[in-house]
This record gives C-alpha cells, sequence and structure tokens, in this order.
C-alpha cells in the first residue's frame, strides 16, 4: 500500500472515531425542546402525572428501549407525582410524526400540563432526568 493510501485510510479512521465519541457524548442528553403540548388522550392513557410525565417511545426490536424502560420506570417509582407512559412508535406513527421522533428510543419530559419541557434520544442518563424533574419545580 502506497504512502497515500496510509494516510487515506488514517485519515478516514480518525474521522470515524471523532464522530463514534461525539455521537456517544450526546446520545441520552435531556435537551431543550419546542414546547409542544401533549394530552393524554394523544398518549393513550387517562391521566398525566401529577408532576410530570416521562414518555418513552419504543420499538419491538430496540434493545436500548428495554435499558430506557428500566431507568425511567425507576425514576418514576421514586419520585412522587411522575408517571412513565411507553408508547409503541409503530403503532402510533401520526404521533411520532407530530412530535419528530426520529429513532427509538426517545424519551419526552412532560410537565403537569402536558407542555413538552426536554427530550433525550437513547437511553436518558437517570442523574439528567432526576435534574430536569427538579427543574420543573422552579
Amino acid at each position: 500500500m502506497s504512502v497515500v493510501g496510509i494516510g487515506v485510510v488514517v485519515a478516514v479512521l480518525l474521522a470515524a472515531t471523532a464522530y463514534g465519541l461525539a455521537r456517544r457524548g450526546r446520545t441520552g442528553r435531556m435537551s431543550a425542546t419546542d414546547a409542544e403540548t401533549v394530552t393524554p388522550q394523544t398518549l393513550g392513557t387517562d391521566t398525566l402525572g401529577e408532576h410530570a410525565t416521562l414518555v418513552q417511545f419504543s420499538s419491538a426490536f430496540c434493545r436500548p428501549c428495554v435499558a430506557t424502560r428500566h431507568v425511567l420506570g425507576d425514576v418514576a417509582g421514586r419520585v412522587p407525582g411522575v408517571r412513565h407512559v411507553e408508547v409503541d412508535a409503530e403503532s402510533n406513527l401520526d404521533l411520532v410524526r407530530a412530535l419528530n421522533i426520529a429513532s427509538t428510543p426517545t424519551t419526552l419530559v412532560l410537565d403537569s400540563g402536558g407542555t413538552v419541557r426536554r427530550r433525550a434520544v437513547g437511553v436518558p442518563k437517570r442523574d439528567e432526568v432526576l435534574a430536569t424533574l427538579a427543574a420543573l419545580g422552579d
């Protein structure tokens, strides 16, 4: 292999590594989002949480969705007034499109009125979910 060929291979590997590290750093982080409002009926449930609702969009063969279910279920069990609702993305395509859900798992944090306050793509970090819920009280 020529020196130029080796240089191209090294450059591609460095670029791929940088992209992977950047993507891993963003995955699961809570980020601000448009202030859309969601009703309980839209989610296929009777009520939202008194303090907040953690809405998880999942799909059948999504392995990270299982970890997300555990994180959000644990948080909802520990924090009074917080409810965890899981939505099957494949069965609710209109809602997925309306809320710009591009991949699963995606988590939306709704305040008590159903306004989307934060979103995380990938498995959310428990500490960030707890911090987001604490900030809703302010």
